[in-house]
């Protein structure tokens, strides 16, 4: 073979998509591109840009993927993004700031502070269900904090996912940001290199598999998943607020929602009122037929909807059995992937649709003797990312926040504590690792780093060294808060 020949040879073999956005970040890296504060703001500045100007092309795509309404897009995704922009921007200098520490008496004359610095080159994998929040969001707050990024978007939401990626080439630094796409081979292929910190968002199974792949590398994990969100409902509420705001936070997104109210606790008088008012607010929100309303959306793919069909009762089960008995709903079109917004009366804690999170347009309602019944039904099963409680006995309130544990607890509000990034977001035991959102997200794809300095003279350390004397053995007790005498 000529050497032209080996060369043309050489030239064949391709550098895959994975391995030239590492290359690239992890240089940029080595060169550290994105520590200075300028460039933070340049690209948190021009995402910015980029969502305003684009706004409309991202709700295309995220309809197309799924059928969601523009203003649901633009409300819960892209309005969200830029307020965490607005919220980061103006405190990078002070979050990014040095932070003096005192040092013990022994040490003195000594100084030390605590140094943020950046984690490096940051792997994020997004969801389908949120496709522009769920992948922009920890974007955000990863540059923020000085990282380089690898954004994976979701290979089921392809047309939001191609556009995130034209959209992140043509405003954000190509040295500093990169998306990747593909599917389950891709996800492989990026956790076999040593990102220095993961990312992601999505269902425990895979959340399980992916933490196993990054402990390969000892790469530190946040993970942001999801389970069976309770919601509470006690006699003592205002039926109607609580039927809205219940069928607002389960039905947006029709349902495909990680910190949706996944299933209802409540007591018997309530129940069924509960159940029908409910039925009623849906009817408002999207008709008699909510197939033709342009405020629902859809189910985004084929398996999903076959795996809530079958959730429902079985055809002809006119109630009584475990799955309980529809109230409304229950009407689906597999061509169209349209689930219809059901509610379910009279669940049985062992029905399937119990058995995992619905993440779909159903609402199961079970009956607790009383609030003590549902905290022992919460604290059965794994810690939820969220959970709510509708009450005004402030009594109830004060017991569901001190006996169960859960990322977060919203009284009389599902969905809330999404909407601020002055509030931590993230889950607790099975439902995740890892906070994010604003301050809580810096932090997160942050290495405090403890620098510590003493000067050559006086040289005050010489009075711990050895040799260690009866007067050094007592000064040493007493800076231990130890009496001398003890110590004879």
């Amino acid at each position: 073979m000529t050497g032209n020949e080996t060369s043309s040879a050489e030239s064949t073999i391709a550098v895959s998509p994975v391995q030239r956005a590492y290359d690239i970040l992890d240089n940029s890296r080595k060169a550290g591109l994105g520590k200075p504060l300028k460039w933070r703001r340049m690209q948190l500045t021009a995402l910015s840009r980029m969502l305003k100007d684009n706004a409309r092309m991202l709700c295309d795509a995220v309809h197309q993927d799924m059928g969601k309404p523009a203003a649901e897009t633009l409300m819960m995704e892209i309005g969200l993004v830029l307020d965490e922009i607005k919220f980061v921007l103006p405190r990078l200098s002070v979050w990014s700031a040095p932070k003096p520490v005192l040092i013990p008496a022994l040490l003195h004359p000594a100084f030390a502070w605590k140094r943020p610095e950046p984690e490096g080159v940051v792997l994020v994998i997004s969801p389908w269900n949120y496709p522009i929040l769920l992948a922009l969001e920890p974007l955000v707050d990863a540059i923020a904090a000085g990282n380089l990024v690898c954004l994976k978007p979701s290979d089921l939401s392809p047309h939001t996912s191609q556009t995130l990626q034209l959209l992140v080439e043509q405003y954000l630094d190509p040295r500093g940001v990169r998306v990747v796409q593909g599917g389950r081979a891709v996800n492989t292929e990026l956790l076999e290199h040593h990102f220095d910190h993961l990312f992601f968002t999505g269902g425990g199974y895979v959340g399980s598999i992916l933490m196993a792949e990054a402990a390969k590398n000892l790469t530190p994990t946040s993970l942001e998943l999801g389970g069976k969100s309770p919601c509470y409902v006690d006699g003592t509420t205002n039926l109607d607020v609580a039927a809205e705001r219940i069928a607002w936070g389960r039905f947006t997104n029709a349902g495909q929602t990680c910190v949706a109210p996944d299933y209802v606790l409540t007591t018997a008088d309530v129940a069924e009122e509960l159940a029908h008012r409910i039925a009623d607010v849906l009817v408002r929100f999207f008709g008699e037929n909510p197939q033709t309303s342009d405020s629902y959306g859809r189910i985004i793919n084929v398996k999903q909807f076959d795996r809530l069909v079958a959730l429902l009762p079985a055809e002809g089960d006119a109630g009584g059995g475990e799955s309980g008995s529809v109230i409304c709903g229950g009407v689906y079109d597999r061509d169209d992937l349209y689930f219809s917004p059901t509610v379910l009366l009279d669940v049985s804690p062992d029905a399937p649709v119990m058995q995992a999170e619905i993440f779909g347009p159903i609402l199961p309602i079970l009956t607790v003797a009383d609030e003590s019944e549902a905290i022992d039904f919460v604290n059965a099963r794994p810690k939820p990312l969220a959970e709510y409680v509708f009450t005004r006995n402030p009594r109830v309130r004060s017991r569901f926040e001190s006996e169960t544990s859960s990322g977060a607890l919203g009284f009389n509000l599902p969905l809330g504590h999404l909407l601020s990034p002055r509030l931590p977001f993230g889950g607790v035991g099975a439902s995740g690792m890892g906070h994010y959102h604003g301050k809580a997200g810096f932090d997160e794809f942050t290495h405090l780093k403890t620098v510590v300095i003493k000067p050559a003279v006086p040289d005050t350390l010489r009075f711990v060294m050895p040799p260690y004397t009866n007067l050094l053995n007592t000064v040493a007790a007493l800076i231990s808060h130890i009496k001398p005498s003890k110590m004879r």
